[in-house]
């Protein structure tokens, strides 16, 4: 990055998504001085200044020194903080909010109506620099701004940008849930691994490591999951057999009705918020 695209920015709340990508911006060079976050407590901002080297302050006096705000509080504290924070928003700065569930409308009708707003969906593997963003920004919206997002996020996650809010409910279904579908996988195959007659320790390992392998393969292949996965069985052999289990027991069908419950919920958790 160039020193003009280090945009002054201010972090509201300063949990653990926060914390991760403010710690990946300093690992990826930002300068920390061009950082402030504000948090409930001065235990948790004497330990992110400790960390990062970061400045920090009260909601209204970083939102008013910012030109990017990350509203990284809770869904069902933000009415009350996008309220109380409006008055210092006059200068319009880029406001990005990480709070699920809660729609662009709801963040314009709270924070200003002509405000630049972008609604982020991360996920927790950005707290280890690998997680999945999904963006959609609002009509007030500039170029310079959505490329200030972007670099924001890309810092701890790969991004995907979305030109439909609706969609964002099946981004919710596929990657900011979808790291818990993952995690029962794991438990489950290191619980049949232990059932089988290994110790826990050696079915977590290798089930981990498994899990990050075959990601990495996909992610690094040329052709598509269901063919790498078509490599791995051969006819009439142990993977196929396991295979078929899975289809006999509609593997397919149990992840589609459950991203559907997942995508249902979150359009639900959206009118609940935004009122």
């Amino acid at each position: 990055m160039t020193e003009q695209r280090y945009p002054k920015l201010a972090f509201i709340g300063a949990g653990n998504m926060a914390r991760s990508i403010i710690g990946g911006l300093v690992q990826e060079g930002y300068p920390a001085e061009k950082i402030r976050a504000s948090a409930r407590t001065e235990e948790t901002l004497a330990r992110l200044s400790e960390d990062f080297g970061t400045g920090t302050g009260s909601n209204h006096g970083i939102a008013q020194w910012a030109e990017v705000i990350v509203l990284a509080v809770k869904p069902q504290a933000m009415k009350a903080v996008a309220e109380d924070l409006s008055p210092s928003l006059t200068h319009r700065p880029l406001l990005i909010s990480i709070a699920a569930g809660i729609d662009a409308e709801s963040l314009g009708r709270w924070l200003g109506e002509e405000q630049a707003i972008i609604r982020c969906m991360p996920n927790t593997p950005s707290l280890v620099k690998a997680g999945a963003s999904g963006l959609y920004a609002n009509r007030h919206t500039t170029d310079i701004q959505r490329r200030q997002a972007e670099q924001i996020m890309a810092a701890v996650s790969r991004v995907q940008w979305l030109d439909d809010e609706a969609l964002m409910d099946a981004l919710t279904a596929v990657s900011g849930s979808g790291p818990a579908y993952f995690f029962l996988v794991m438990e489950s195959m290191i619980d049949a691994g232990v059932q089988l007659g290994l110790d826990r320790e050696t079915a977590t390992e290798l089930t981990l490591q498994t899990a990050l392998g075959a990601a990495t393969l996909a992610q690094g292949s040329d052709v598509g999951v269901d063919e790498l996965r078509r490599r791995v069985m051969s006819p009439g052999g142990t993977t196929e057999a396991a295979i078929a289990s899975f289809e006999q027991n509609k593997l397919r069908e149990t992840f589609q009705s459950a991203m559907t419950a997942c995508a249902e919920r979150s359009a639900e958790l959206a009118r609940e918020l935004g009122r």
